[in-house]
């Protein structure tokens, strides 16, 4: 049996390490510079246990999805 999020460890606890996992995800992923990076929005699901960060660079606008525990990007949807 395995512990739920409440019971777990986060990694990411605060918005700027989530903050700052959007921006090396989306330079790894998109090969752009942390200078054309804005972040719009961010959020923080206690349900799910998952940040939600909004952002845009160059021509590009989306939504990245990252697992608070195990402090990885689960989804880049871009909109």
């Amino acid at each position: 049996m395995s512990p739920g999020i409440g019971l777990m460890d986060r990694r990411l606890k605060t918005k700027e390490d989530a903050i700052s996992l959007t921006i090396s995800g989306i330079i790894k992923n998109y090969k752009t510079s942390a200078g054309e990076i804005k972040i719009l929005e961010n959020k923080y699901d206690n349900d799910a246990g998952d940040w939600y960060v909004a952002a845009e660079w160059e021509d590009k606008r989306a939504i990245i999805k990252m697992d608070s525990v195990l402090a990885i990007i689960t989804e880049i949807k871009e909109i």
